[in-house]
């Protein structure tokens, strides 16, 4: 999975070298609802200084696992401890001209609580279809139907 289209900004972290891409992670992080025994609701983040919907990310320590990144930054932007899935690619694009390269797990909530913070003010848990239309990138809808193939077969997955 890739797109190149000129994308927000670039989050926080170490400073990555002008020679390669800006290299992130994060999660398409998912529950079980807890209002129907049979749905499966997505986390999404707003960014108050993008003023935008997109899933938790950002950008990679030195010489930090892409994983453990990718769990640090939903716990970071969501208050969540999660349990990593399946990874559903990678997605490329330039933020404030620079490439970045930001790679994706489908991550299950396991337990935890948001509070404000700094970068991330506000977030939803939301039925797959209207997590699709909230997200601000086309980019990210994409992540959201690779999670729902990732997920095993139940009956409220909705598509």
């Amino acid at each position: 999975m890739t797109d190149t289209a000129d994308g927000g900004g670039a989050g926080r972290g170490t400073r990555t070298p002008r020679t390669g891409p800006v290299l992130a992670a994060g999660c398409v992080l998912w529950r079980k609802s807890p209002y129907r025994a049979d749905g499966t609701e997505i986390c999404l983040v707003h960014r108050p200084k993008y003023d935008d919907w997109s899933h938790p990310k950002g950008k990679l320590k030195h010489a930090e696992d892409a994983l453990a990144g990718a769990m640090r930054e939903v716990l970071e932007e969501t208050g969540h401890h999660c349990a990593p899935g399946a990874r559903l690619g990678t997605v490329s694009y330039l933020a404030n001209g620079r490439p970045k390269q930001v790679i994706y797990w489908a991550a299950e909530a396991t337990d935890g609580a948001f509070a404000a913070n700094d970068e991330v003010d506000r977030i939803l848990w939301l039925p797959p279809p209207t997590a699709r239309d909230r997200l601000t990138q086309p980019r990210d809808r994409l992540l959201v139907d690779a999670l729902l193939e990732a997920l095993p077969a139940r009956s409220g997955r909705e598509a």
